[in-house]
C-alpha cells in the first residue's frame, strides 16, 4: 500500500516546537553566558544544528525571536504599571521595579539583548532597541495623559519619556552588572531622583491621584 500523500501543516503547527527550541536557549544563554553557541542550544534542544537553523535562519533569527519572546511581556507589564491606581510615588516605584524585576529574571538574556558581540556591533547589542523605544513611548503617553505641565507638555513629555528609559537602562545595567544594593533599595534611589518637578506638577483632571 502506498503511503497517503504528504499534507502541509498549518504555520501554527509549528509554534510548540519553536517554543521548546527557545525554551532550550533560554537554559543554555542563562548557563553559559551571551556568548552561548548554536551548537550548545541544538544539543540543549536535543537536534541538530541544521535543524535550529531551519526555524530562525541563523544566529541573528535566534537573537530576534529571544527578543520578540521576552520584550512583549516586559511591555506589557510596564504598560500595565504605568496605568496602575496608585499615588504618583507609588506609581513610579511600581514601573522601575517592573522593570528592573524583569532584567533581574534572566540577567545573561538581557545581557545578550543589551551587548553588542564582538564583530558584531549591529546585532545582538541592538536588539533590545525597538522595545526600548516603545517603553519611552509609553512613558511619554502617561505623562501627556495624566501630569499638567502647561504649555511645553508635549515637548517636556516627550524628553522625559526617552530620559527616564535611557537613565533607567543604563542605571540598570550597571546595577545587575555591579549588584551594589537590593533591588528596592535601587528603585528608591531612581525615583528620589526623578521625584523634582515631577512630583510638584499638578495632576490632569481624571488622572490618577
Amino acid at each position: 500500500m502506498s503511503p497517503e500523500p504528504r499534507r502541509e501543516q498549518p504555520s501554527n503547527a509549528v509554534e510548540p516546537r519553536r517554543e521548546q527550541l527557545l525554551n532550550a536557549a533560554d537554559r543554555v544563554i542563562q548557563r553559559e553566558g551571551p556568548g552561548a553557541s548554536m551548537n550548545a542550544i541544538a544539543a540543549e534542544a536535543g537536534i541538530t544544528k541544521p535543524i535550529l537553523y531551519r526555524h530562525f535562519g541563523d544566529r541573528t533569527g535566534l537573537i530576534r525571536a529571544l527578543t520578540e519572546r521576552h520584550t512583549s511581556g516586559l511591555l506589557a507589564a510596564v504598560r500595565a504599571a504605568l496605568n496602575e491606581p496608585l499615588e504618583r510615588r507609588d506609581r513610579v516605584e511600581h514601573v522601575l521595579d517592573v522593570y528592573l524585576a524583569g532584567i533581574e529574571s534572566r540577567p545573561q538574556v538581557y545581557r545578550l539583548l543589551t551587548h553588542p558581540e564582538s564583530g558584531d556591533p549591529a546585532g545582538a547589542g541592538q536588539a533590545l532597541a525597538p522595545a526600548l523605544r516603545q517603553i519611552a513611548e509609553e512613558i511619554t503617553r502617561a505623562v501627556r495623559a495624566q501630569v499638567d505641565l502647561g504649555p511645553d507638555a508635549p515637548l517636556l513629555a516627550e524628553t522625559w519619556g526617552r530620559s527616564i528609559t535611557g537613565m533607567v537602562l543604563a542605571a540598570g545595567d550597571w546595577w545587575l552588572d555591579q549588584r551594589p544594593c537590593s533591588r528596592a533599595r535601587m528603585v528608591q534611589a531612581l525615583a528620589d531622583l526623578l521625584w523634582g518637578r515631577l512630583a510638584a506638577a499638578a495632576p490632569l483632571p481624571g488622572a490618577p491621584a
